[in-house]
């Protein structure tokens, strides 16, 4: 059986070779480790094997993990959908938040953060590909968005987050990325640095349309219980 340690091995080296492809800089974009569902000796596992960013979806599973695994130094990333109710937790137990696609989340997220914390890093979830049965800013109401959440105080919106319609073709595997990466560029944010899209089946055609980071879960952890 491949090791988790052997598995990060060859995502990463599957990364680099990427970002050759794309001619972008070596280490350009960040491997963001999906452990939802997955034990804390697995992230302990791939933590030992370099492995420092962490993401999780359902919340009280990943405090347990937190609390579990305390004496490491791991960045965490929640990528799940969020509840009013569970705004607060979120806020204070994680420095990265994915999935942030209405303003009274964005403003719940700002007023129970920490003023003891550093900003938390926002990405805005975007359906980019105007699918009814997803979570996500339209594009055409995304600029409008951006400034509504730019404003809010103990927050620092980093970019956006995607998860385009499954296709396996590799040049359709593209499209959605670019033209959300070429909105964004338009948009000539200065701030806005972060583009966390492309999972183990797109990883490629993410990175060439500028990804900074990709999740990958199943292909590290392997299947999902």
């Amino acid at each position: 059986m491949t090791s988790i340690a052997d598995k990060l091995k060859q995502i990463k080296s599957d990364i680099r070779d990427a970002e050759y492809c794309a001619q972008r800089r070596s280490g350009s974009v960040q491997l963001l480790a999906v452990s939802k569902t997955k034990p804390s000796t697995d992230i302990i596992q791939a933590y030992q094997a370099g492995q420092r960013h962490f993401a999780e979806s359902y919340l009280q599973e990943a405090l347990i993990k937190q609390q579990e695994l305390a004496s490491y130094q791991m960045t965490w990333h929640f990528i799940g959908p969020i509840q009013s109710n569970k705004t607060r937790q979120i806020a204070n137990h994680f420095s990265w938040v994915h999935s942030v696609d209405r303003l009274k989340i964005a403003k719940r997220l700002s007023e129970q953060r920490c003023k003891d914390l550093p900003p938390l890093k926002l990405c805005i979830q975007v359906n980019i590909s105007a699918e009814e049965s997803k979570s996500g800013v339209r594009l055409e109401a995304l600029a409008e968005f951006i400034e509504q959440v730019s404003i809010l105080p103990n927050i620092c919106l980093r970019g956006v987050m995607a998860i385009p319609q499954q296709v396996s073709d590799y040049e359709q595997q593209r499209l959605p990325y670019q033209q959300l990466h070429q909105y964004m560029t338009a948009l000539d944010n200065a701030k806005i640095d972060t583009f966390s899209f492309g999972m183990t089946r797109d990883l490629k055609a993410a990175i060439v349309e500028g990804a900074t980071f990709v999740r990958v879960g199943t292909a590290l952890f392997g299947v999902r219980t």
